[in-house]
């Protein structure tokens, strides 16, 4: 019992840091641009360059 008085503020300030974080990255514009990051790879050239094996 002795531990949950311990426990559970320390899981609410976690709780709390990670609301903070995640409000943060919406009003920052960590995820206004998903689209281009997933099709960068697809606009990768393969072909060979002039001087690499």
């Amino acid at each position: 019992m002795d531990s949950l008085f311990l426990l559970l503020p320390i899981s609410l300030l976690f709780v709390l840091g990670i609301g903070v974080a995640f409000w943060w990255a919406i009003f920052a514009g960590q995820f206004d641009d998903t689209r281009d990051a997933a099709t960068a790879i697809l606009d990768d050239d393969d072909r060979a360059h002039p001087g690499r094996p």
